[in-house]
């Protein structure tokens, strides 16, 4: 079978229970996020996806990522990889929607890019180096890495342009998968956030 990738966001922050946009702060996890991220752990040591424990797993290096991967158990051999960073919010760093609005009215990330910051295409490029990395891979394999980055990255996958990603949610400490239907990329599983519920 050809490999899929699957995709954790990282637990919830501060930043990201308030909207604000985080791009390459560092901001620490909650304890609810930390909670989280160890949940997913659990899940994932679990059927059906015991079998994947030998995976290859990559990390964004950012803190609430990495530290996500490493209470999900997986920390020991994730390797850190710049590529999945956070968009570049530039100007826009640890600002609301509503608050950006008020300075540019009809402003649309996934159309715009963000002043000081990374560009669509940008985004859209490191996006389609994960994927690469992916398609090639002998086996599934693992990322943990951040909203934004994670919904282009699916939008890539798909054959979209990066701008799909605007019509996909993805919550904090989710679990996606990105896989293949009749021999065509497909969303396997999005948004899933089972492991947090009871």
């Amino acid at each position: 079978m050809a490999p899929r990738i699957l995709l954790a966001r990282h637990g919830q922050t501060a930043w990201s229970l308030l909207g604000k946009h985080t791009g390459r702060t560092d901001v620490p996890l909650l304890e609810e996020g930390r909670q989280g991220a160890k949940r997913l752990g659990e899940r994932l040591a679990g059927e059906p996806w015991a079998s994947l424990r030998g995976m290859e797993v990559r990390t964004s290096p950012l803190v609430r990522a990495s530290e996500s991967c490493d209470l999900a158990g997986f920390g020991v051999r994730a390797e850190p990889w710049d590529t999945l960073m956070e968009w570049d919010y530039g100007d826009y760093e640890g600002m609301t929607p509503a608050e950006i609005q008020a300075v540019r009215p009809g402003w649309l990330i996934w159309r715009d890019g963000v002043p000081g910051g990374e560009s669509v295409a940008d985004v859209a490029a490191r996006a389609d180096e994960v994927v690469a990395w992916a398609r090639s891979a002998e086996r599934d394999v693992l990322v943990f890495a951040h909203g934004h980055i994670l919904r282009t990255l699916a939008a890539r996958w798909l054959g979209f342009e990066a701008s799909f990603g605007a019509r996909i949610r993805l919550e904090p400490t989710s679990l996606s998968v990105l896989g293949w239907a009749y021999g065509a990329p497909a969303l396997e599983r999005w948004n899933d956030t089972g492991h947090l519920e009871g």
